[in-house]
């Protein structure tokens, strides 16, 4: 089983790792895209209106500019490491130990717009790019990753079950027919449902720790949805389709 995570704004800083080696990254079919995507990313650093307007990003995130022009040079960290925010609080993959620390580092993986797909180890720098970042002169991110990207994912979906956390935007960069996909609604007394956002990374950060904390190998959503239940969430099934919903 694979939970696929999707990546955070915001990343640890530092790292103890040697600078980026692109060849040294899982999935090396994506290898030429991300050297391109790499360079690109560097090169904008360089002016700083474009890189702003290309990130979304206002004069006081530019240190985030600095971060890109730093990307081939920076120390790195695993990846499971270097992302951050109300989703990776909640899976908290620091304070796993032992053989759950194992599952995690093979069951954890993370879509992202620079690197495509990276695995818990890989080793990646601190960098500011994001699935709606759009680069000038350049086709989507999603036009660009869609013919590298999906047939890497539907081969990994060929061997192993995967649970897709990751939001739109992401999930738009490499389609994943026949994943489990999760969605997370609050429910009032009334019975009124509505879909939330901040609880919403909270729960699938919940969900990816049950997932990589229990020893069962799920090998369908009831079987995802068993382990989601044993850890407390509270879980309804349709098909592929999982929710997860929320008293309020």
């Amino acid at each position: 089983m694979i939970v696929l995570l999707p990546p955070s704004e915001t990343k640890r800083a530092g790292g103890d790792g040697p600078p980026l080696r692109i060849d040294a990254l899982g999935s090396p079919e994506l290898g030429p895209l991300r050297t391109e995507l790499v360079d690109e990313l560097v090169a904008l650093a360089a002016d700083r209106p474009a890189s702003r307007k290309a990130l979304g990003i206002s004069e006081s995130l530019d240190g985030e500019i600095d971060r890109n022009a730093a990307i081939r040079s920076a120390p790195t960290m695993p990846a499971i490491h270097r992302y951050t925010g109300v989703l990776y609080d909640a899976l908290d993959v620091e304070s796993l130990r032992g053989a759950t620390a194992s599952r995690a580092r093979a069951r954890l993986a993370v879509g992202s717009a620079l690197f495509g797909l990276l695995r818990a180890d890989d080793a990646v720098p601190a960098y500011r790019f994001s699935a709606t970042s759009k680069l000038p002169g350049r086709p989507t991110l999603a036009a660009r990753w869609r013919p590298v990207l999906e047939p890497v994912l539907a081969g990994l979906a060929a061997e192993e079950l995967i649970v897709d956390l990751r939001s739109g935007s992401y999930a738009a960069l490499g389609r994943l027919p026949g994943a489990v996909e999760v969605d997370v609604v609050s429910e009032r007394p009334d019975g009124h449902r509505s879909v939330v956002s901040h609880f919403n990374k909270a729960h699938k950060g919940k969900l990816a720790r049950a997932l990589v904390s229990s020893r069962a190998e799920p090998t369908d959503a009831a079987g995802v949805a068993t382990v989601a239940r044993k850890a407390g969430l509270r879980v309804e099934r349709r098909g592929n389709e999982l929710t997860v919903v929320l008293s309020t």
